[in-house]
This record gives structure tokens, sequence and C-alpha cells, in this order.
């Protein structure tokens, strides 16, 4: 899908509200999030490389958590989004 702020899909099915933006930067695939209860964050956190949410992602590993920063950020979504968008 998209919109005014580029391509995105939802990273939690049950809310389509919050919404993953995608692109293409050079070779690597970013990542921004979009949350209307949070606004401010769009302003504040800039694109994120996939290689930096798989750094994360290792942390979450080590600890238990409900959280699974992978499935949030879906690369393979991605890349299908920007492949298609071309």
């Amino acid at each position: 899908m998209k919109d005014d702020r580029g391509l995105y899909y939802y990273p939690v099915s049950s809310n389509s509200s919050v919404k993953m933006y995608v692109r293409k930067v050079g070779d690597d695939i970013c990542f921004r999030l979009w949350k209307p209860d949070d606004p401010q964050m769009w302003e504040e956190h800039g694109w994120t490389p996939y290689e930096a949410i798989k750094q994360a992602a290792a942390m979450y590993e080590a600890k238990t958590s409900n959280f699974d920063p992978l499935n949030a950020y879906d690369i393979k979504i991605a890349e299908a989004l920007v492949k298609g968008d071309r």
C-alpha cells in the first residue's frame, strides 16, 4: 500500500492504524514506524536499516519478551513492496 508518507504495511494485524513504512536506500531496506497516538515518534526517529533491526532483535532473544522485532519489521513484505513499486 502507499500513501503520502510512502510504501507501508500493517505490522500489527489487529490494528490498522499502526503502519510500518519501507523504502530502499542504496542496497538497504529501511523501516519507519507510524503510530497515530504518538505522531512525535515519526519526527524523532528516522529511517532504520534492516541490519540495525537485526542487531536489535538479537537483544530481544536474550530476554523473555512477547515482542519479536523481526515479525514487526518484516523484510519479506518490505522487499515485495519495494519491488512492486518500481
